[in-house]
């Protein structure tokens, strides 16, 4: 048995090898990335890993821009500056890293990153200015002109900030200036007395400090405004010998901030009357032929909510079993059936209720949907005489739903 078992080994092991095929680019970064999960520090890792070992790389500016990412996500602003201005060569409208580069930038206080930072700051200011450009197709655009408010006003921080570090100083006080006029909080409020007291103008400053100290402002925290208020008293001891009479500067900070809170609702009310409701019955809804509901009206009964879209086929399967058990409750005036559309386009609604003959009162969603996190349709909502959800039926059984929507709404009009 020996005897015919060395020659097998032998044999074996003079085989030539049976090696596996070299792994590719894509599969080494395929398991790259696979390794590193969704962890943005073990993705830049893999990355920046990969890019050292291909630096050719075909993918190479698909990486930087996973890179890009990456970092933001992390806040990684090291790598933010490194990837992200060559991300912004190809890609200079990507308003999101637009912002954080620039933001980076202009924090720097040498003439190298101020000038590259006004740059970017003015693109960031163009891009917001493009968006401006783009109306809304529907009148639900309220937190659009909030967003581009808040972007335009960045935009003339950055570049407030840039033009102060350039030593461009009464430059800066304008652009900052110009920034609080489009949208008034504590960054650019700060940023006015930043550049105003470098010229020495503290008199002139220390309004501008209150109202940094005063307006709401997420970009400050709670030290950066304990560091206002102490620099506040510090300039005006400065002027007066004495922290008396500072408090009426602060006062009068407080009572512009509540100024400006009530004209920016009033605006955002009149573009959208929806603008901060936070309860559904009290919205306003605009029907397919340009009527409006104000659903505050509604109170005292009980009102369903069904919301679909033309291209939803359960909705088609639907309607009939819906339309059976609205005639059920006819002639009762405290039991209201409404049909809220979610199609994102509004011109398909009405030839589709013409072509199918449907019979119900039609609305828009008008940002329901979002306030009631409706995230698949068909979906029916009851709300009680009081404006309270009482039920809430995600789809459908055919079978049930008729059984089932009756003692809904019949559950609902028995509570108080």
């Amino acid at each position: 048995m020996k005897r015919f078992l060395f020659p097998a080994l032998l044999a074996a092991l003079l085989a030539p090898a049976q090696t596996k095929p070299k792994p590719t680019e894509d599969d080494e970064l395929r398991q790259a990335m696979g390794e590193a999960g969704s962890s943005p520090m073990e993705i830049s890792r893999a990355l920046e890993k990969h890019l050292a070992r291909y630096p050719k790389s075909p993918r190479r500016e698909e990486i930087e821009r996973a890179l890009t990412k990456a970092a933001i996500d992390n806040r990684d602003n090291v790598r933010i500056l490194r990837y992200g201005e060559k991300y912004l060569e190809k890609n200079p409208n990507d308003l999101v890293v637009l912002e954080r580069v620039t933001r980076l930038l202009t924090a720097r206080e040498d003439r190298e990153s101020n000038e590259r930072g006004l740059k970017y700051a003015q693109w960031f200011e163009k891009g917001m200015r493009d968006l401006e450009k783009e109306k809304p197709a529907t009148r639900m655009d309220a937190q659009l002109r909030e967003d581009l408010d808040r972007g335009l006003g960045r935009a003339f921080t950055f570049q407030a900030r840039a033009k102060g570090h350039l030593g461009q100083h009464a430059e800066a006080v304008e652009l900052a200036r110009k920034s609080f006029e489009a949208y008034a909080s504590g960054e650019p409020a700060r940023e006015i007395a930043v550049w105003l007291i470098k010229q020495n103008k503290i008199e002139e400053a220390l309004p501008h400090l209150a109202d940094a100290f005063s307006l709401p402002d997420v970009r400050l925290t709670d030290e950066d405004r304990m560091a206002i208020r102490r620099q506040m008293g510090g300039l005006y001891k400065k002027l007066r010998n004495s922290e008396t009479g500072l408090g009426d500067i602060v006062l009068a900070a407080y009572d512009r901030s509540i100024a400006i809170e009530e004209k920016r609702r009033a605006r955002l009310k009149a573009i959208d009357p929806n603008a901060g409701v936070t309860s559904a019955m009290d919205y306003t809804i605009t029907g397919v032929n340009g009527e409006t509901l104000d659903l505050k009206s509604l109170r005292g009964k009980v009102v369903l909510l069904d919301f679909w879209a033309t291209w939803c086929g359960p909705c088609r399967v639907q309607y009939p079993i819906y339309e059976k058990v609205k005639a059920s409750f006819k002639g009762r005036n405290d039991v209201v059936f409404l049909g809220i559309n979610t199609d994102q386009e509004h011109d398909v609604v009405k030839p589709f209720l013409a072509q199918n003959k449907w019979n119900k009162a039609v609305y828009y969603e008008d940002g329901l949907s979002n306030l009631l996190k409706v995230a698949s349709i068909p979906t029916t909502m009851i709300f009680n005489r009081n404006g309270q959800m009482t039920s809430r039926l995600n789809g459908f059984v055919p079978e049930r739903f008729e059984e089932m929507l009756r003692e809904r709404i019949e559950e609902a009009l028995k509570e108080e």
